[in-house]
Formats: structure tokens, C-alpha cells, sequence
């Protein structure tokens, strides 16, 4: 999750609801700093949990709330299609 200056924190009156809520699963892995030519690791304990290995390809997604990007997810590449099938299949059902 990637926050911008002008978000609070969380539980503040500007908090941005991301739906990590209690129970969701969602939690804060790791922080990672971002170098001069803007680039970033992702720690070993990560990667192994995950199974990303070297050579994978990940897709970077991102979320914007009022016209900001306010969350970043990385998702493996060979997944997006089935994703992009369920999210687009009901609405092209719904066309027909």
C-alpha cells in the first residue's frame, strides 16, 4: 500500500478505506525504500512466502481514490487473465 502526503493516518478523518479491515487478511509485509533510479527489493522472507522467484513476471496494479493512487498490489502475471475473465465475464453475460 502506497500512501500520498495528503492522506492521514490511519483512523484519521481523511483515512481512506482500502478494505483491509480486521479479519481480511490484509496486513503490511514489509517497507520498502525506493533508490535514485527507482527501484526496490522485495525481501527474501517475502519472496519465499510468495513463491516469486527470479525471472517471474509480476503486474504492477494500482488503485486511485480522488484522482491520487493511493494503493499498489503486485500480482503474477500469468494470473491477470483468469482475473480479467472473472471480472469482465458477468458483465459481458449481462450484455447479451
Amino acid at each position: 500500500m502506497v500512501r500520498t502526503k495528503s492522506q492521514r493516518e490511519p483512523g484519521g478523518p481523511e483515512s481512506p478505506s482500502f478494505g483491509c479491515g480486521p479479519g481480511s487478511g490484509c496486513r503490511v509485509e514489509a517497507v520498502l525504500s525506493v533508490d535514485d533510479r527507482g527501484q526496490m527489493v522485495l525481501p527474501k522472507d517475502v519472496r519465499e512466502k510468495a513463491g516469486i522467484k527470479s525471472g517471474d513476471k509480476l503486474a504492477l496494479v494500482s488503485w486511485e481514490k480522488d484522482g491520487e493512487v493511493c494503493c499498489l498490489a503486485l500480482i503474477r502475471a500469468e494470473g491477470l487473465s483468469s482475473m480479467v475473465r472473472d471480472l469482465i465475464g458477468p458483465v459481458m453475460r449481462q450484455q447479451e
